[in-house]
């Protein structure tokens, strides 16, 4: 029986609209990982002091809260560019503490940076590709982002040193599910908004990046 002609053009729309998703996502994401780039390397580059715990999570929530809030407007567009910015800012302290302390601190930089690229891409294709859906993950990674949150806060106040790197460790399998989760989501309808969708990511890819580069400091650091 051949398919009905409305069920083909429904079809054919529901894919267009994934594909232009899609590449509105990975268009956008690439321009804010390029000035987040940017933004980190006035950080290094002016020696910006630390912010403090308290002016980076408030900054960051509140600047998600708001992107969040314009999301379905032009200018979400300008406030994803802040929020971005802002944590690339909040790199440039943390990758000159590794540059100073470390005689290998560049290298550490890069190979954070190869590693967290080579996840990324390597994760982002695979569910491309096979497009499977992930969508599974989504209560499992909520609870665990929430747990190993709450475990970094901890080892940051009572200055535990294995519980932080064993959160580190726990957050780059926690991302890597994210960024299954999250293409999954682009490819099967559960994510219909570009900017939300290229927020997840970015975030996943920050927290890649910054965990990658603290268990490479603690295991592979020279000093």
């Amino acid at each position: 029986m051949s398919q009905h002609p409305y069920a083909v053009v429904h079809t054919a729309e529901s894919v267009f609209a994934t594909n232009k998703l899609i590449r509105n996502t990975y268009m956008l994401l690439s321009m804010t990982l390029l000035f987040s780039a940017l933004t980190a390397g006035i950080s290094i580059a002016t020696n910006m002091p630390y912010m403090g715990p308290l002016v980076t999570l408030g900054g960051y929530f509140g600047l998600l809260f708001l992107t969040t809030a314009l999301r379905n407007s032009a200018w979400g567009l300008l406030s994803v560019f802040a929020l971005t910015g802002f944590m690339g800012l909040t790199l440039g302290p943390m990758i000159n503490a590794y540059l100073n302390f470390y005689s290998n601190g560049a290298e550490l930089v890069m190979m954070a940076m190869g590693g967290t690229g080579v996840i990324f891409l390597g994760l982002s294709s695979y569910a491309l590709t096979t497009r499977k859906d992930f969508s599974f993950l989504g209560g499992y990674l909520f609870v665990g982002i929430l747990v190993a949150f709450l475990a970094g806060i901890g080892a940051l106040v009572f200055n535990i040193p294995a519980l932080s790197l064993a959160v580190s460790t726990v957050f780059i399998m926690l991302m890597a599910g994210f960024i299954l989760y999250q293409t999954s989501e682009m490819i099967h309808g559960g994510e219909t908004n570009y900017i939300m969708a290229t927020i997840s990511l970015y975030v996943s890819i920050y927290n890649l990046f910054t965990s990658l580069l603290h268990i490479l400091g603690a295991f592979a650091g020279e000093d």
